[in-house]
């Protein structure tokens, strides 16, 4: 275990940051590059696990990556090639420089290949992405916040028994980013988190779950104690599950694992999978693919998001985006690259990591809230499965189908009768979605993606 420290090492300011970012540029266009943009990531983190009262582990970090991606025009499109470094001195930066120019060259030109011209960010909107004073908080009170998460679990019930962990953390970042198209910018965020996983026992069953926080500054973390009384009670409550004889029956995803499905929709609506016909809502802008109580906004400009940034991996400016309108298929996610291959505009959503190119993701992305709790939608519910906890990666984006290991509630009268697990629950996402006849009210957020509990009118459980 390494020694605690006071504090996570700072990172650069934005504005050495961006000075970097700059320079790369300057270089890569006197190599030759016809175009070219510069991307510059440096974190620092630290994070702590306990159990019990000892400590595990303290690891703190400091990491920091400047990429370059250089343009030649060729006939029939750009050829271009991305490299990136560590080592930022001077000479090795012109050198990746020019190693970039020459790669660029010995590659294929592409007809859609290029960076933006146009829609840049204005300006850094204030997001509220970091708390400054929150760099100034010792990694002793990280450690403080997961023994208390451990303590409140085990004082929970005398059948906890045991922990894998709780753990704590935080990062914080300065991402720079600069295009020869005139773009420049830079700004600092931060995450914290902080995770409880505590194992019940009783009569020869055994059963271990979580409960988790996260978020932009320190202060809008869950309490340690809630955190740990919560995955308490989520493992306690399994205790004694069993299979269940295999059914077609409505299924209730709880809020964690309706944010489960979400991420595997995404997927779905990355303008990649689309144009190479790697999901199964290609061709399908405009069309019905949901039940109308299903509605999906992706917003990079929530303030505090998990998921929000000024701008996007290409500069444009990151914006609120209707992914479904009322169960229609209203936009793809797309950076410059997909919305060109696709005839589309960039709907803001490029994502960059200094060591390669452009790819597309979620900024904050949900599932619109409805009117029902967890509560009544189990009420409403004759007979189903509650699923509380999802297992193993069983979706097809191709073929949109899913099947997924599954615990959970095996609901009897709008009531939850026995815990459930090792069980599976199948079906085909875009009939899924068309079945969703109850979204719930509870809006969860554990990260960039996020949804309420939501009820499957019908899928397959198969169990015993």
């Amino acid at each position: 275990m390494s020694a605690p420290a006071r504090r996570a090492a700072a990172t650069a300011p934005p504005e050495d940051a961006l000075e970097r970012v700059c320079e790369a540029l300057r270089q890569v266009r006197a190599a030759g590059a016809d175009a070219a943009d510069a991307a510059f990531v440096e974190s620092a983190s630290a994070e702590v696990r306990v159990r019990g009262d000892e400590i595990d582990f303290v690891k703190q970090a400091r990491e920091r990556t400047l990429g370059i991606r250089a343009f030649v025009r060729r006939p029939g499109g750009l050829s271009s090639a991305v490299t990136s470094t560590r080592d930022l001195a001077p000479g090795a930066v012109e050198r990746l420089a020019a190693d970039t120019v020459a790669l660029a060259r010995a590659t294929a030109p592409d007809p859609c290949a290029g960076i933006p011209e146009a829609g840049f960010a204005t300006g850094v909107a204030d997001l509220a992405l970091l708390a400054p004073a929150d760099r100034d908080v010792p990694i002793e009170e990280r450690i403080a916040w997961a023994r208390a998460a451990e303590r409140a679990a085990r004082n929970a019930d005398p059948r906890i028994v045991n922990s894998e962990g709780s753990e704590a953390g935080s990062s914080f970042s300065t991402i720079a980013y600069a295009s020869s198209a005139g773009f420049e910018g830079a700004y600092e965020a931060a995450s914290h988190y902080g995770v409880c996983t505590p194992i019940a026992a009783e009569n020869g069953s055994m059963q271990n779950d979580s409960w988790y926080t996260v978020a932009r500054h320190l202060a809008d973390l869950e309490p340690a104690d809630d955190v740990g009384r919560r995955a308490a009670e989520r493992a306690l409550g399994q205790l004694g599950a069993h299979r269940v004889p295999t059914a077609e029956v409505p299924v209730v995803f709880d809020a964690v694992c309706a944010r489960s499905l979400l991420a595997n929709l995404v997927a779905c609506l990355s303008g990649y999978a689309v144009y190479r016909g790697s999901s199964f809502l290609a061709g399908r802008l405009g069309e019905r693919v949901a039940a109308s109580c299903v509605r999906v906004i992706d917003d990079g400009r929530r303030p505090g998001g998990l998921g929000s940034r000024p701008f996007d991996g290409e500069g444009l400016a990151t914006r609120r985006t209707a992914v479904l309108e009322e169960g229609r298929l209203a936009s793809y996610l797309l950076d410059h690259y997909a919305g060109r291959k696709l005839g589309l505009a960039s709907t803001g959503n490029a994502q960059r990591h200094p060591g390669s190119g452009p790819g597309v993701g979620p900024t904050n992305l949900w599932l619109e809230p409805g009117h029902a709790s967890l509560d009544e939608i189990v009420a409403d519910t004759r007979r189903g499965l509650l699923v509380t906890g999802l297992f193993g990666h069983g979706f097809n984006p191709v073929t949109g189908d899913f099947s997924r290991g599954a615990r959970g509630f095996w609901i009897e009268d709008g009531r939850l009768v026995h815990p459930v697990e090792e069980v599976t629950v199948a079906g085909h996402l875009g009939r899924m979605l068309e079945d969703v006849d109850v979204v719930g009210s509870e809006l969860l957020w554990l990260g960039s993606v996020a949804a309420p509990p939501l009820r499957v009118a019908r899928m397959t459980v198969a169990g015993a």
